[in-house]
């Protein structure tokens, strides 16, 4: 099924999405590799605020490249996730509703999702130049002596998405396994 969701994301809004689903989403997202991860985490654990509200919000596994003459982000396609999976639970207890990347969970990133009423889509990898073309402005909002890695804010349109894991459990890798199993 398709759908066109806009950030922040709402409960109602998770709880509709089912693995397999094709979201084009929209609003404003942030960016985050382990690098940035790692100082969020630190946040959290000193009780201090993150660079911006984590509240319904969703998180983009991304470095971008630099952008060209007269383009505002260069190539923007997503990262492994599994890198963030040691951070991701922590987040989501702290508001993050929304992971974008490429590749499985593992089983306590799963889980947490259940449990936080979360989402984690994937974006195509190998597909940065286009997916670029989504994100109408770019602003850093945090650490930029991270460089790729520092936290951005971005404005997307329409970014093409596919849920991976839904809060029901769904795990779109493990139903295609299934599938597609020949015994």
């Amino acid at each position: 099924m398709e759908k066109k969701l806009t950030t922040p994301l709402r409960d109602e809004d998770i709880k509709e999405l089912k693995s397999g689903d094709v979201v084009y989403l929209s609003g404003i997202i942030y960016t985050g590799r382990d690098a940035a991860h790692k100082r969020m985490i630190a946040l959290i654990e000193k009780g201090e605020e993150l660079p911006f509200n984590p509240e319904g919000q969703v998180i983009y596994y991304v470095g971008p490249s630099p952008a060209s003459p007269g383009k505002i982000i260069g190539s923007a396609g997503p990262t492994t996730s599994y890198r963030m999976d040691s951070f991701a639970p922590l987040l989501m207890e702290n508001g993050i509703k929304g992971m974008i990347g490429k590749g499985g969970r593992t089983e306590p990133v799963k889980r947490s999702i259940i449990k936080n009423n979360a989402v984690y889509f994937a974006a195509i990898g190998g597909a940065g130049a286009l997916i670029s073309k989504c994100i109408k402005n770019v602003e850093i909002i945090a650490w930029e002596d991270l460089g790729p890695e520092a936290v951005r804010k971005l404005e997307i349109e329409n970014m093409p998405l596919v849920v991976i894991n839904d809060s029901h459990g769904g795990d779109l890798y493990s139903e295609g396994i299934e599938k597609y199993r020949i015994d």
